[in-house]
């Protein structure tokens, strides 16, 4: 199975935030949209990526309010991507071995959608429930 099935199903929607907003603002976005990280987009270039791991990280670290520090000071500028023909065993490995739960698709260097682990993870089960499925019709008849 590739990520293309997953973003069929789920929907290409990526939530996004530019950089000169603050971390107040991702939080509030966040909470808004209900989902764990937003891109940092200047303009249609993909920059970085904040996530709530992030957002943990500098209130443990600063002192300073989330509406006074801008999201580009605390985004992730490395991002790891892929395409969406990219296989889930793949892109499984990548993420475990980065310790990411969310990768931006990516096709000619333009952001596509965004696979997080829970889409993985439902994908891997709603395919292992099937095969359990079969598996059991085969044994009755």
């Amino acid at each position: 199975m590739t990520l293309q099935e997953i973003l069929s199903n789920k929907g290409r929607k990526v939530h996004s935030i530019a950089p000169g907003k603050t971390l107040q603002d991702v939080v509030n976005a966040l909470i808004e949209h209900n989902c764990g990280s937003l891109v940092v987009c200047d303009g249609e270039r993909m920059v970085g990526i904040i996530t709530e791991r992030d957002i943990l990280r500098a209130c443990a670290q600063l002192e300073a309010p989330l509406a006074s520090v801008p999201v580009e000071a605390r985004m992730t500028r490395n991002i790891i991507t892929c395409s969406a023909d990219a296989d889930i065993e793949t892109v499984m490995g990548l993420m475990t071995q980065h310790r990411i739960r969310h990768m931006p698709l990516v096709d000619n260097d333009r952001l596509i959608g965004l696979i997080s682990i829970g889409d993985i993870v439902k994908s891997q089960h709603d395919r292992l429930c099937l095969e359990n499925h079969y598996l059991k019709e085969y044994i009755q008849s």
